[in-house]
């Protein structure tokens, strides 16, 4: 009985050491890496994976060229550092399975075909418009919380005139608590997936905002821009000049009250004028109305009530004492 039961152990033992000595296949894709520990991100995003995306391609066609890294590394494929060892990767240095550039690169163009745009390698030279940019950082460090921090700048330009259309800056910075169980490998991807996908969405966004609005020809949409939050626009391009409105007929300025004879035709009566900015307005002598201002008044002396109203605006009135063969002024001022 016991030799059984040192067999069955012994097997056991075997089958252990067998099974911890057997190659693992490495995964692939997003959330995988390559067999170093190193993350893939070079798949991108694809159409399947947004069902939003417009099945029908614009007219404007634009070809990717290479990003440049200009970040102050000593690696291209470095992208950040972790406090602790992440499952999955070997050593502390978060490596992607590719360089940079090439990841930002791939997951541009991945975005703007999403978008609708007609995207090719910048080798085609049929297209409308050229895609350059520098990618100035691209940081995840694994801590307490991780860290990330992306600052890519990207420059449109026609292709036929050279002339940059839209540049500017997409800036994305943000940090996370991965949790007690700590982080692996499919995590990391993930995340910097998430985030580079937002910087990439950020900057089409914003180049098709500025695009239809400069050439709506290339769209069949109506002209329009807006403000993307996290986008600093360097150079944009100048929608097209609108012809001048037709000038709109001013009314004829009214006459300034003329000088009269301050004598009246009634030696017995007095003159009043009644003036109001703006002009034009009713005006009342004791509640009975007389006309529009400017308006000269011939009644007899004493003290009268004038009122004065205009749409839009408060009524005043104002008593005013009238002599009798001598004329008086009003200038009254309307308020809204």
């Amino acid at each position: 009985m016991k030799r059984l039961m040192l067999r069955g152990l012994l097997g056991l033992m075997v089958l252990f050491a067998a099974g911890c000595s057997m190659p693992k296949t490495p995964s692939s894709g997003w959330f995988g890496g390559g067999g170093d520990g190193s993350i893939n991100i070079a798949e991108g995003e694809s159409k399947k994976a947004n069902p939003n995306a417009p099945l029908l391609k614009y007219a404007a066609s634009i070809r990717v060229s290479r990003y440049a890294d200009a970040r102050k590394t000593g690696s291209t494929h470095v992208i950040g550092t972790g406090a602790d060892r992440v499952s999955g990767m070997s050593g502390k240095d978060i490596v992607l399975s590719q360089d940079v550039a090439a990841a930002v690169t791939g997951a541009m163009k991945a975005r703007l075909d999403d978008a609708g745009y007609q995207v090719s390698d910048a080798q085609n030279g049929n297209a409308l418009f050229e895609l350059s940019g520098v990618v100035k950082e691209l940081a995840l460090n694994v801590k307490d919380r991780d860290e990330i921090s992306i600052v890519i700048e990207t420059s449109l330009k026609e292709t036929g005139t050279g002339k940059v259309v839209w540049s500017g800056v997409a800036v994305e910075k943000n940090d996370r608590f991965a949790g007690v169980s700590g982080n692996n490998k499919n995590d990391i991807a993930a995340y910097l997936r998430k985030e580079l996908g937002i910087v990439t969405a950020k900057t089409t966004e914003a180049i098709s905002a500025s695009l239809m609005a400069a050439r709506p020809d290339l769209f069949n949409l109506t002209p329009g821009t807006k403000p993307i939050p996290g986008v600093t626009v360097l150079v944009a391009p100048a929608v097209a000049a609108q012809p001048a409105p037709a000038p709109v007929a001013q009314p004829a300025p009214l006459p300034a009250v003329r000088a009269v004879d301050p004598a009246p035709a009634n030696a017995a009566n007095g003159i009043l004028l009644v003036s109001t900015a703006p002009g034009r307005a009713k005006v009342y002598l004791n509640n009975v109305y007389y006309g529009l201002s400017p308006l000269r008044l011939e009644i007899e002396p004493g003290v009268h009530t004038v009122s004065v109203k205009l749409e839009g605006y408060r009524m005043v009135a104002e008593k005013v004492s009238v002599r009798k063969g001598d004329y008086t002024e009003m200038d009254l001022a309307l308020e809204r």
